[in-house]
C-alpha cells in the first residue's frame, strides 16, 4: 500500500516510515521539510493520491493554548477534506491517553478537538492513544526541577519507547479502521516519582527526586490514573531498563 505520514520526518515518523517500508509498503514523509503543509494545505494535493492510509503523527509548534487548538483543527480539517478529495480509505492518529479525562490542559483539549474532526468525518479512521514516552524522560525531569531537587507527583505512569509506538501505530494502519480507539502502553507501570528515581540513577543524574503531591505536570495537575490506561491495552516490549537510550549522560 502506498501509506503517508503526516509528520514522517518526527520521532515517531521515521521510526514508522522505517517500520512500514520493511514490511514492503510506500511509506511516503510528509512534513514541512518535504515540502507538505497541513496548516496552509501546501503539498497535500501533490502527495495524497493513490494513498490507501494516512497517518497524522503530527505536532503543533507552539504549545500555547490558542495556538495548538488552531493547529489541530486547521491542519486536521485540511488533512481530511484533501483525503476524501484523493479517495484515502483510512486515516490513523496518533493522541494520547487519558485525553478525555480530567484535568483538563489546552493541549488535550485541542488533541480531542482533533478526534472530533476525524469522528465527524466520513473517512473511516484509527486513533491511538500512547502514554508518555521514554524519549521524553530528561526534558520532563528538567522541567520539574527547583534548586536542584526533581519534584514528581506520586501517579501512576506508565512510559513507553518510540520504537513500540511506532510498531503499534503501524500495525493499526495495516489493519482494516477501527472506527474506534486503542490504548498502548509501556510493559511497566510505575509511581512517576518512583520512575524518576530510577531513571536519572540509571543516567548517572545526581539530582534528587522529591515527593511533591502538589507538582504539575506540563503545568496541569495530575490525578492518580490520569497518565495511564483504565482499561485494556496494548503493551510496548521495551522495559525501561533495557532501553538502548537510558544511559544517554545528563547534559
Amino acid at each position: 500500500m502506498k501509506i503517508v505520514v503526516i509528520g514522517g520526518t518526527g520521532l515517531i515518523g521515521s521510526k514508522l516510515i522505517a517500520n512500514l517500508t520493511a514490511q514492503g509498503h510506500e511509506a511516503v514523509p510528509a512534513s514541512p521539510n518535504t515540502g507538505v503543509n497541513t496548516l496552509t494545505g501546501e503539498g497535500l494535493a501533490e502527495v495524497l493520491p493513490g494513498a490507501s492510509v494516512v497517518i497524522d503523527v503530527s505536532n503543533s509548534p507552539s504549545f500555547e493554548d490558542e495556538a495548538v487548538l488552531n493547529f489541530f483543527e486547521t491542519s486536521t480539517g485540511n488533512l481530511l477534506a484533501a483525503e476524501e478529495e484523493a479517495g484515502v480509505g483510512h486515516h490513523v492518529a496518533l493522541s494520547i491517553v487519558g485525553v478525555e479525562r480530567p484535568p483538563e490542559r489546552g493541549y488535550f483539549r485541542a488533541k480531542i478537538a482533533q478526534e472530533s474532526l476525524i469522528e465527524k468525518s466520513p473517512i473511516p479512521y484509527s486513533i491511538v492513544h500512547a502514554t508518555q514516552f521514554f524519549e521524553f524522560t530528561k526534558a520532563i525531569a528538567d522541567e520539574a526541577t527547583t534548586d536542584g531537587k526533581v519534584g514528581m507527583p506520586p501517579v501512576f505512569y506508565q512510559p513507553i519507547a518510540a520504537d513500540d509506538v511506532a510498531e503499534q501505530v503501524a500495525r493499526v494502519a495495516t489493519a482494516p479502521p477501527l472506527n474506534g480507539r486503542v490504548e498502548i502502553a509501556g510493559p511497566d507501570r510505575y509511581r512517576m516519582d518512583e520512575f524518576f528515581r530510577e531513571a536519572l540513577a540509571i543516567r548517572n543524574d545526581s539530582r534528587e527526586v522529591i515527593v511533591d503531591p502538589d507538582a504539575h505536570y506540563f503545568g496541569a495537575p495530575v490525578e492518580e490514573f490520569s497518565l495511564v490506561p483504565l482499561g485494556d491495552a496494548t503493551l510496548g516490549k521495551v522495559h525501561y531498563d533495557t532501553w538502548p537510550g537510558r544511559l544517554q549522560a545528563p547534559k
